[in-house]
């Protein structure tokens, strides 16, 4: 009941605190490219109940590719390149907190094939409602950059990236709390300002990145496991 109280209560502070920003964003995406401000898709919520997911629209429209966005998609507009570098796509999914579709911290929502693969893991995760970030989330903020440095960027997304995303969900959801939450939150944020920045719930030195020169990194993603 906490959990919900906060989730509402953050969430239309939010909201309103982000609606300047949409409304940019809005003029911007239409003057940018044919199509709605608002993208739809169809995503797995608590209890496997599907909903809505809302999004600022990054992409050109067109009646085929793939469901998933693997790196550099050559789909992804200039305006949505900006978008999502800054995660200013996932905006009016503040609405799906304010509804109850989804939480402030919780696993991501995913599309239905991929609860279907990863049934017995998700009936766990979806035991609670999808949430706009959580620990797998951050660790993963860089997976666009990831899947475009590997040959197989789908292969790579189902073998490694999610089933890493699963297991780090199913160990904060063990030990979760409003505290918790709320650390994930502020962690968020502090990498949303300065992704430079490491955060607590990735490797240190990331599992993705590693020394090229006294002064930078070069990121290479893991194998995929035989």
């Amino acid at each position: 009941m906490l959990k919900r109280s906060l989730d509402i209560a953050l969430a239309a502070l939010l909201l309103t605190v982000a609606l300047p920003f949409i409304a940019l964003a809005a003029i911007l995406i239409k003057l940018d490219s044919k199509g709605p401000v608002v993208f739809r898709q169809i995503r797995v919520g608590r209890g496997f109940k599907q909903f809505q997911l809302l999004k600022l629209r990054t992409m050109t429209l067109s009646s085929g590719g793939p469901l998933f966005t693997l790196g550099a998609d050559p789909r992804i507009t200039r305006i949505g390149r900006w978008l999502r570098q800054w995660k200013l796509d996932e905006l009016p999914q503040f609405w799906n907190v304010l509804i109850g579709e989804m939480s402030l911290v919780g696993p991501r929502p995913v599309v239905p094939e991929l609860t279907k693969e990863f049934k017995s893991d998700y009936e766990r995760l979806l035991q609670v409602r999808p949430g706009l970030t959580d620990p797998a989330s951050l660790k993963y903020c860089c997976e666009g950059e990831i899947l475009s440095m590997v040959p197989d960027p789908l292969r790579y997304f189902k073998a490694v990236i999610t089933p890493d995303k699963l297991r780090i969900s199913q160990a904060y959801l063990r030990r979760a709390s409003v505290w918790s939450d709320l650390r994930v939150m502020a962690q968020t944020a502090v990498t949303l300002l300065s992704p430079a920045l490491p955060n607590e719930f990735s490797p240190a030195p990331s599992a993705h990145l590693r020394a090229s020169g006294p002064d930078s990194q070069t990121l290479r993603p893991p194998a995929i496991p035989a």
